[in-house]
């Protein structure tokens, strides 16, 4: 569905800056009955709101065909994504003091790490996942979990089966949602009078200024920046009134939401609207200056894989994210130049990717093939990466970080 509106101000004054061509759904994994099958592709644009600021896909992919019971993310995969979650859950606990038993929720709850936290620090907690299949690993660990999505239509159940909510979370999944008012008005309707909403989301600064443009995939419908974010709140009688910065994701921003009047505002929210006003993410001009390194990153990232192709190196890819299909298929990277794709998640090993159609082996095929280099498509955890696949390096293979300037390690 092509979107004429802006998702949080509604105006129509929306302009389209970046053009990513037709790009099949992110974690759409594909077995191999389904290659027989026709793929469908889809437009991957975005505008930017000329009134609020909001960045936001052009084109809306229904939900239900990207978080269904086959979603292949879990959260828990990496070492680094499990000790953020712990880290933030018993945070919160402690900069808000909550008491005992208070009720906690998380959006989009996955496989119930965050939750995990909490449960450690004697809360009571809830997921919403509308995966069954990432739900149910949460529930095996005796996490309450409902398998849909979160919305108005759940505000009766959860209040009659579980009461008001302290606080509401969203990691990686406030910028999923479509309908935000809906959002808002359902957290209104849950949270008690001083009750708080923690969003985090990758932070658009960041994917301007480091090229992160492999993280715009279908899934993610906005790209979060604290302008519109302040606005947006203030139509529900909200406010955010502080702000963290993390490092997971390349820079992602933890948003402290609370009813108006209830919290001091912290210096962190206005610094960070001065941060946005001297990096002019919002001018024309330096959006379109990001498109056109975009064009250059493609132009460059490929030049180097071609030349190592021609010198008759192999080539595969280590780690399968959402963010290594968006790369993939902007840039048109196929079988021809990555042999496979290994990965430590088994919901993904034994897979194809979406568009490509590059298989996807265990992370073991990678010492047991020893091949001359490895595309490193999920950035973000590089670290973590090269240091589990040490031996690779050291039998003589070598990693390639492609963002924000492909270089080899």
């Amino acid at each position: 569905m092509k979107k004429t509106n802006c998702r949080m101000c509604k105006s129509s004054n929306i302009q389209k800056f970046l053009d990513l061509g037709f790009s099949a759904l992110a974690d759409n994994f594909l077995t191999l009955k389904q290659l027989e099958e026709s793929e469908t592709f889809f437009p991957l644009t975005v505008n930017t709101c000329q009134n609020c600021g909001l960045c936001q896909l052009g084109y809306v992919v229904p939900p239900e065909l990207m978080f269904n019971q086959d979603y292949p993310y879990d959260s828990s995969t990496t070492k680094t994504g499990r000790d953020h979650f712990t880290k933030m859950g018993i945070e919160i606990c402690e900069k808000f003091e909550l008491e005992q038993n208070s009720l906690i929720i998380d959006v989009g709850s996955n496989a119930g790490v965050l939750l995990d936290a909490f449960k450690s620090k004697k809360m009571r907690v809830l997921g919403i996942e509308p995966s069954s299949k990432l739900a149910n690993i949460a529930i095996k660990k005796g996490i309450d979990s409902i398998i849909d999505f979160f919305s108005g239509k759940l505000i009766k159940k959860i209040l009659n089966e579980y009461g008001k909510v302290s606080v509401i979370t969203g990691t990686n999944v406030f910028a999923h949602i479509d309908d935000l008012d809906d959002f808002m008005k359902t957290a209104d309707s849950l949270l008690v009078e001083d009750g708080l909403i923690v969003i985090e989301a990758p932070y658009l600064v960041n994917l301007l200024e480091n090229l992160e443009y492999d993280t715009i995939y279908h899934e993610h419908l906005s790209y979060l920046s604290v302008k519109p974010m302040i606005k947006f709140c203030q139509k529900f009688d909200f406010e955010i009134f502080d702000i963290e910065e993390q490092s997971i994701h390349g820079g992602t921003l933890r948003y402290f939401i609370g009813r108006k009047n209830k919290r001091k505002i912290t210096n962190n929210v206005s610094n960070y609207l001065e941060l946005e006003t001297k990096k002019e993410i919002y001018s024309r001009k330096r959006l379109e200056n990001f498109a056109n390194s975009v064009k250059h990153h493609r132009k460059i990232l490929m030049e180097l894989l071609h030349d190592l192709k021609k010198d008759g190196k192999k080539i595969v890819a280590i780690s399968a994210p959402a963010k290594g299909n968006t790369l993939l298929n902007y840039c048109k990277i196929d079988s021809e130049i990555l042999s496979y794709v290994t990965e430590r998640n088994p919901l993904k090993i034994g897979t194809f990717t979406p568009g490509m159609h590059i298989p996807v082996y265990s992370d073991e095929k990678l010492l047991e093939d020893q091949p001359d280099y490895a595309l490193i498509l999920a950035w973000n955890f590089s670290d973590e990466i090269i240091k589990n696949n040490s031996n690779f390096q050291e039998n003589g293979g070598k990693f390639i970080i492609p963002t924000p300037e492909p270089k080899i390690v």
